[in-house]
């Protein structure tokens, strides 16, 4: 992983504030009704008994599925225009899967940082969080692939700083804390210091959305983020452009509780479900992030 939530773009730090403030709020959404809610997907061919019927007990009691997320993190995941709801491609692809389950979702906001231990801690039933698959968190967890993304850097329009991906040397760059992309600049800025130049200058910020208004302001003179991340930041701002190419491409997965492989294949089915009925890829499109599906989802690949 990870993560802007640029509602409107009329001042990018104001939108950040308001979705720092709103971070506490949790959402309901019920993909198997007749009224979904906006900013849900529909819930494509509906509940898929076969699979319902496999939902473990206490999901089945509750009728919904707990899900934490940090919504700062568009197209991905990120507040809607009430600064309440919350929105985006994974937001739409899990309602549609949490619908073959016939269950409900219940979207609760959080740092991105948290999520896992609140998954592990029973906070959460779920993650779903653009997290990237890699052998630290399947030490923790399940993971369970749907989507993949790579890392693109970011810099303002006509990159004024001239910054060079392969020679970011004491310059000040933005990333997302708990992020893949925080060991991908220390990597870099060990390679400097190694070289006998200034370590880069990380500015590490709890949201995406704090990142892109850093960039945005002059504060840093690139970020990095997950490609759909970063290139719909360049769309939305008008001031940013992609430099260079999206590299080291991973899976992105759904965190489940390690002592819980039963249904970390259960979601696999649903989602092998969900792309039978053509839902996932319409969820993908109307974000615009087709380029990512997947075919083969499964458990910790």
């Amino acid at each position: 992983m990870r993560r802007m939530s640029l509602i409107a773009l009329t001042g990018v730090v104001a939108v950040g504030l308001t979705l720092s403030a709103c971070g506490s709020d949790s959402m309901s959404t019920n993909p198997g009704s007749g009224s979904t809610p906006a900013g849900t997907s529909a819930a494509g061919g509906g509940v898929d008994q076969a699979l319902a019927a496999k939902v473990p007990a206490k999901l089945k009691s509750a009728g919904k599925i707990v899900v934490g997320t940090d919504p700062t993190y568009a197209p991905n995941e990120f507040l809607d225009a009430d600064g309440k709801t919350v929105i985006g491609f994974d937001v739409d692809v899990f309602n549609a899967v949490a619908a073959k389950l016939g269950l409900k979702t219940e979207w609760v906001p959080a740092g991105f940082d948290t999520i896992i231990l609140g998954v592990t801690g029973g906070k959460y039933d779920i993650g779903v969080s653009s997290f990237t698959i890699n052998p630290e968190r399947k030490k923790q967890v399940n993971m369970v692939s749907y989507y993949s993304a790579g890392t693109q850097w970011v810099v303002a329009k006509g990159n004024p700083d001239k910054v060079n991906i392969d020679d970011a040397c004491g310059k000040p760059i933005g990333v997302q804390k708990g992020t893949v992309q925080v060991d991908d600049l220390a990597a870099r800025s060990k390679k400097c210091t190694d070289a006998g130049k200034p370590a880069i200058n990380p500015i590490v910020q709890q949201g995406q959305n704090q990142v892109t208004a850093d960039l945005v302001s002059g504060k840093t003179v690139a970020m990095l983020a997950d490609s759909p991340v970063g290139l719909y930041a360049v769309k939305q701002t008008g001031q940013l452009e992609a430099l260079g190419s999206i590299y080291d491409s991973a899976p992105y997965g759904y965190v489940v509780p390690k002592d819980q492989m039963d249904f970390a294949n259960l979601l696999v089915e649903a989602l092998n479900a969900a792309k039978a009925d053509g839902s996932y890829m319409a969820a993908l499109k109307k974000y615009a992030v087709e380029a990512g599906a997947i075919d083969n989802f499964a458990v910790n690949p």
